[in-house]
């Protein structure tokens, strides 16, 4: 079946978010080491942005590293950050000519200095680029996102600036490291693994959750264009009746 041909422009998830997960189990099966796993997932990584931009999807956010994963090995974690820097380094073509702007969550000052740097340069070369939103989790847990978003706000309401009765999602939303981004609308979990893992908690309330076999490196546009077309064939409530809604 060709899911990109049957796939309703008019139903599109308007940001999707991705756990790309398997990157050492490729690695192992293939007998290399597990960086060997994170190099090839780079190219899924490409293959799901142009075919995200291809049909029209506005936002989409991966989960690139999570906070967690600075307990990893040292000699995993120092080539992951170098991974990045050359990905960043070797992908800002494609982010041009596709009209995609980068942007990152997370404690970005973890990062490594020259990581942090090539982030932030990347970020301000796409800015102006208005098809579509990547964005990258990186040192990213969803409960410290939350933690910190709760200190700012009391701060705020101990400084008088903002009173605890007008708290609301609103006001939550807009003290997130999302507060530019809408709600996800699809999360797609690759390698058989059946977890959230500390992602996005808040923004993925109402979310439909797709979980494919494929190991990461192994995952191509067919398969995003899949997901997408199972997300489009399901009924989403929202907390209502399946009669409220027709």
């Amino acid at each position: 079946m060709n899911f990109k041909e049957n796939i309703d422009p008019s139903k599109l998830p308007q940001h999707i978010a991705i756990i790309m997960d398997g990157n050492g189990r490729w690695a192992k099966k293939q007998g290399l080491m597990r960086v060997k796993g994170h190099e090839k997932g780079t190219k899924a990584v490409r293959e799901v942005v142009e075919g995200c931009a291809e049909i029209g999807v506005k936002n989409l956010t991966l989960y690139a590293f999570s906070t967690e994963n600075w307990n990893r090995p040292k000699i995993e974690v120092d080539t992951l950050m170098k991974l990045l820097v050359s990905s960043l380094k070797k992908e800002i073509k494609t982010l041009q000519d596709n009209d995609i702007s980068l942007n990152a969550i997370g404690c970005l000052d973890n990062l490594p200095t020259k990581a942090h740097r090539e982030l932030q340069e990347v970020i301000e070369k796409t800015s102006g680029n208005k098809k579509m939103i990547l964005t990258l989790a990186l040192s990213y847990g969803s409960r410290e996102e939350l933690t910190s978003m709760v200190k700012e706000i009391s701060e705020k309401v101990s400084a008088g600036e903002i009173f605890s009765k007008d708290i609301d999602e609103s006001v939550i939303n807009k003290h997130l490291y999302t507060r530019n981004l809408p709600d996800v609308d699809l999360v797609i979990r690759t390698s058989g693994e059946q977890r959230i893992s500390n992602f996005l908690l808040w923004q993925i309330a109402y979310a439909e959750l797709y979980f494919s076999e494929i190991l990461w490196p192994d995952y191509r546009r067919d398969d995003l264009f899949e997901a997408i077309y199972n997300y489009q064939n399901r009924e989403r409530r929202f907390g209502k009746t399946s009669e409220q809604l027709s």
